[in-house]
């Protein structure tokens, strides 16, 4: 592949475009492949097996929204080449390939210096691919058409959810299947699956490079400094950037507890918990297509409004399961909870990601977006290091309170709250979340309109369109390319003229 080749392009034809995006899509798929295989549940049992203490497993934890740091001196790096596909490419690539020793720690390191390579190494792809991050989401704001970008990312993110539960299941099966053979050292379970997630990220950049760039518009030639400080000189941009950053601290407080209240608080099984998980993403992937067709006919913020509340409703929510302790209810109220929260994750999710590109300067996002990238990871690594510290002191904490009636003829008292322990986080987590929501009032998008005018238009759809909803509509919906029916025939030109 020539150095021509990888050289942004002054004009994009819609041919460009459709098989740029086809790429995006495949890179997508690959990229959540290694995710899945690398992270999560799979990575911390590993560093357990490894000897991991509890204080390690909270710095696993915080790496990689600390490394997001870094996309300050990327976006100088961005800037100064002004290729975001190259500086994707190689970045991407070499830290990639820091998963090969991670990997490697039970065939080439012993008890001592195994958690020292995983975390050095986690801390090194973690800061590579911060930069990666940068890069791509410029990129991607200058590529897709923002008349599909809410359907686009749709699609893209409900492929990704389906291809992570396959997967998820699959090496849970796997590691299990391995358990019960004890000549086999358990973590070289890990290790094949690790090798094969980097396989899968490998696969990833093949199509990052075959993915088209739009050229960057002109430099400011503002210094490092001042290009970071231009989204807070936006007023708009700044109040969408105060309200992502509240939002991100109310759910990364609540959302690390949410498997420990179900194993330890409601003595659910480890095998309940994986299936309710499954539930909600399954919902989530139904949901995606719905969301993002709502979001292109009407708004990003109108989506926020609904999905918004509706998911901190969740939070208050789980108390209720365990209160005042486990209950005929419990089972069902956590069914309820898990389908709901899966609904409006989606929502949250893809909204979230789609007004910040919607909002960003075409042709000179990327200080925009690595802004957002900053401060949200600065929130979302705060918060469960607040809650890890604050957890032990409230498992002695409690409130209570009993409704209580008494007349002539008959007296009782019913126990109406009992906040306890983890309780506390998920009723904390739902008031911040309040008022993230009120911040987003003061942001302004195009095409925004009033909740209720969404509520109706779904409540008027025919049944054609609630298919959506259902197992095979919904499924059927996400698999058809996600820019089928595209309505422009002008070749897209990026450029200085483009404002």
């Amino acid at each position: 592949m020539s150095m021509k080749y990888l050289r942004p392009a002054d004009h994009l034809t819609k041919t460009e475009i459709e098989q740029g995006l086809s790429a995006v899509i495949y890179d997508g798929l690959a990229t959540h492949a290694l995710v899945t295989l690398t992270g999560g549940v799979f990575l911390v049992a590993y560093a357990l097996e490894l000897g991991a203490s509890n204080a390690v497993i909270g710095l696993i934890a915080a790496i990689p929204p600390l490394a997001e740091l870094l996309q300050i001196p990327g976006v100088g790096i961005i800037e100064r080449a002004r290729n975001r596909r190259i500086v994707a490419m190689v970045t991407s690539l070499v830290a990639r390939f820091f998963w090969i020793p991670i990997a490697l720690i039970p065939l080439i390191a012993g008890p001592r210096t195994g958690i020292p390579i995983l975390v050095a190494c986690l801390a090194v792809y973690s800061a590579l691919s911060a930069i990666k991050h940068c890069s791509w989401k410029s990129w991607m704001r200058d590529l897709i058409p923002s008349e599909i970008l809410g359907l686009f990312f749709s699609r893209r993110m409900a492929l990704s959810f389906a291809l992570g539960i396959v997967l998820s299941l699959g090496a849970g099966f796997f590691l299990d299947f391995l358990r019960y053979d004890s000549s086999i050292n358990p973590l070289l379970g890990y290790s094949a699956l690790f090798l094969i997630g980097n396989a899968f990220g490998l696969i990833g950049t093949y199509f990052l490079a075959k993915t088209p760039e739009p050229k960057m518009t002109a430099g400011s030639g503002l210094p490092l400094r001042r290009l970071l400080s231009e989204p807070f000189a936006d007023r708009n941009f700044r109040n969408l950037l105060i309200f992502l950053c509240i939002w991100s601290f109310a759910i990364n407080l609540a959302a690390p507890f949410f498997t420990v209240y179900l194993l330890h608080r409601l003595s659910i099984d480890l095998t309940m918990v994986i299936a309710l998980s499954i539930l909600s993403q399954a919902c989530s992937i139904l949901s995606f297509s719905f969301w993002g067709g709502l979001a292109d006919r009407y708004s990003n913020k109108s989506i926020l409004r609904l999905a918004g509340p509706l998911f901190i409703i969740c939070l208050l929510a789980w108390p209720f399961a365990g209160m005042p302790g486990i209950h005929a209810l419990t089972f069902p109220l956590l069914v309820v909870i898990h389908i709901l929260m899966g609904i409006s994750t989606a929502g949250v999710t893809l909204a979230s990601s789609t007004i910040s590109l919607k909002l960003a300067p075409k042709g000179t996002a990327t200080s925009y977006l690595a802004s957002i990238s900053i401060f949200s990871s600065l929130t979302a690594g705060f918060a469960p290091i607040l809650g890890g510290f604050l957890v032990d002191y409230l498992s002695r904490c409690e409130l209570s309170g009993n409704l209580t009636w008494t007349s002539p003829w008959f007296s009782f008292s019913i126990q109406a709250l009992q906040l306890q322990h983890f309780d506390f986080f998920f009723v904390v987590a739902f008031l911040i979340g309040l008022y993230a929501l009120h911040r987003l009032v003061f942001v302004q998008e195009e095409g925004e309109v009033e909740e209720k005018i969404v509520i109706r238009a779904i409540l008027s759809m025919n049944p054609r369109e609630m298919r959506n909803f259902s197992t095979a509509g919904g499924l059927r919906n996400i698999l058809r390319f996600p820019i089928t029916g595209l309505s422009y025939e002008h070749p897209v030109k990026n450029g200085p003229d483009d404002e």
